[in-house]
């Protein structure tokens, strides 16, 4: 499905512009990139949190239909990472709205709700979610303030709009430790069912704090997915963020370059690239189908070299290095199955004859584009994999990678112009709006950053999987999901859900959707929690002397 242009021309009338102040201290962003490896592992990460860490309730109130409680507590982020945290952000608000009554004694359900973009204090999550949940399933919520918005927004800093690149992984730091704080809250105070929602960047705020709550919790992100990285290098959202500045530092402190380049990794980036290089190659040479002499030529002509295509995927301490070795030529079309076999994130026994029909596709493609080019070599290797930028001359391009260029500029020019556009020069400004701006450095160095702090593929997977229901849009332009890593994959046995609708039409118009699926997980919950509470209730009782 295209995205949403609603999205596009939302995100287009507001105003405000993220990171101008470029991507934060090297020494910062290092400290964080370390702590990220103890905060993704959910041994490590709950023990970051005592049971009884002080919280303090600051206010109390009854009305006629619930009670409402304000408190704050100081972030543990500040306890381990000193300095990172900015004053204003330091003591964590929230407030919690409870029912006046219990309808089951031993079911007092509590929900944790993370603010998206631009969700200032509490009122916007209590009156749209919060209260209709506590009417409508007598569910408990908490709002939790998120850090740099509202009470919690450094005096300097404009709406939303954060200074660094850095302060999202502060901002991300704080809120999985803070949700940790509020849960152990929960449990000491004897509610449960407990779970963790939010909508955009709330969404997937709540799925790392999940990862690292080492029991049963509901899960319902809304309208977020595997990774940030989408969201700042070809969402809508990247429009808005200043390259200029970002690109400039980039180039002028080498230790973004030289050490902390070093220090993340696109997660999605070999594997993935492989696999939208084969999803779209049937479509992309489609005017190589009508020129029937080319493909007799190929086919009846003489010898040919042969074409290796190896595809590699990044490794995770979960994932063997897998590669897809592939030889010779023959037939036309790609089938469906052999698609599904390419597509497939599970390593596939390939037939000859769907090794021929991959290999004509690729002859094509490199005859094509030798043509273009006036490239002599003998024998073309096509290889589709990540590599490490040259330090002086800027990152070498792969020949899968000029190919996927020239596919992409043919399909988008008039395919009778016989050369493609020369290479824009290294430091030219990064531009969302033209071809290709995403291989620019400071913009993988972007994907880096992103992916090693916020994939979901980098943190432990959630305790039950079976409480997590996701609901996302099909057409949304500020959540790519093409070429990530998809939910499924990474959460087995979760449950996802697609909207046929984009960002902000979903955001508007399924409010109450959300809802039901929140309710809907909680009841799932509560088929385990009540069992379970009883059972604890009659070894209780039994310990009691006569």
């Amino acid at each position: 499905m295209p995205p949403s242009r609603l999205d596009g021309l939302y995100r287009s009338l507001l105003l405000t512009k993220f990171f101008c102040k470029g991507w934060g201290k090297p020494e910062n962003l290092e400290r964080l990139f370390e702590f990220r490896k103890i905060i993704s592992n959910r041994t490590a990460c709950s023990k970051l949190v005592p049971r009884d860490y002080p919280v303090e309730i600051t206010k109390e109130e009854l009305t006629s239909d619930c009670r409402i409680l304000e408190g704050r507590f100081k972030t543990p982020l500040e306890i381990y990472l000193p300095g990172l945290v900015p004053d204003a952000v330091k003591d964590a608000h929230f407030q919690i709205l409870l029912p006046t009554e219990w309808r089951d004694e031993r079911y007092k359900p509590v929900c944790i709700h993370l603010a998206g973009t631009g969700d200032h204090y509490y009122w916007k999550r209590r009156n749209l979610i919060a209260k209709p949940l506590l009417k409508e399933a007598n569910l408990g919520a908490i709002i939790l303030e998120n850090p740099f918005y509202g009470m919690r927004k450094p005096k300097d800093q404009k709406a939303s709009s954060l200074h660094n690149v850095s302060d999202i992984f502060v901002m991300g730091g704080c809120l999985v430790l803070e949700s940790l704080v509020l849960l152990n809250w929960c449990e000491r105070n004897g509610y449960g069912p407990l779970g963790i929602t939010g909508l955009s960047m709330g969404g997937h705020m709540a799925s790392l704090a999940a990862t690292n709550w080492p029991k049963p919790l509901v899960l319902v992100p809304c309208l977020s997915w595997s990774t940030a990285s989408a969201v700042f290098t070809e969402g809508v959202m990247s429009h808005s963020i200043n390259w200029d500045v970002l690109q400039t530092q980039y180039f002028s402190d080498g230790n973004y370059r030289e050490r902390l380049s070093k220090m993340v990794t696109v997660v999605d980036d070999a594997f993935l690239a492989g696999q939208h290089f084969i999803k779209n190659f049937n479509q992309s040479v489609q005017e190589l189908k009508k020129d029937l002499n080319q493909v007799d030529d190929l086919v009846n002509g003489g010898a040919r070299p042969d074409v290796n295509l190896t595809v590699i995927r990044e490794t995770t301490p979960e994932h063997e290095q897998k590669r897809i070795h592939i030889n010779h030529t023959n037939v036309l079309n790609l089938s469906e199955p052999l698609l599904k076999k390419l597509l497939s994130n599970v390593k596939c026994e390939l037939t000859q004859e769907e090794i021929d029909e991959l290999n004509l596709k690729i002859q094509l493609a490199l005859k094509n584009y030798k043509a273009e080019n006036k490239t002599d070599s003998d024998k073309l290797i096509l290889e589709v994999k990540a590599e490490e930028p040259a330090p002086e001359t800027g990152p070498s391009k792969s020949l899968g990678t000029k190919i996927m260029e020239y596919i992409s500029w043919r399909n988008s020019n008039d395919p009778s112009t016989p050369t493609p556009p020369p290479p824009a020069e290294k430091r030219e400004r990064i531009d969302p709006s033209k071809t290709r701006w995403w291989e620019r450095e400071a913009l993988q160095f972007m994907r880096g950053m992103m992916d090693e702090c916020t994939h979901l593929k980098n943190f432990s997977v959630p305790y039950d999987t079976s409480l997590i229901i996701a609901v996302c849009a099909k057409d949304d332009a500020y959540i790519p999901r093409e070429g990530c890593s998809s939910l499924e994959d990474i959460w087995p046995g979760a449950e996802i859900r697609y909207l046929d609708a984009g960002h902000v039409s979903a955001y508007v118009l399924h409010q109450k959707l959300f809802r039901s699926c929140i309710v809907e997980a909680f009841e799932r919950a509560r088929k385990k929690w009540i069992p379970e509470h009883e059972r604890i209730q009659e070894v209780q009782d039994g310990e009691r002397p006569k």
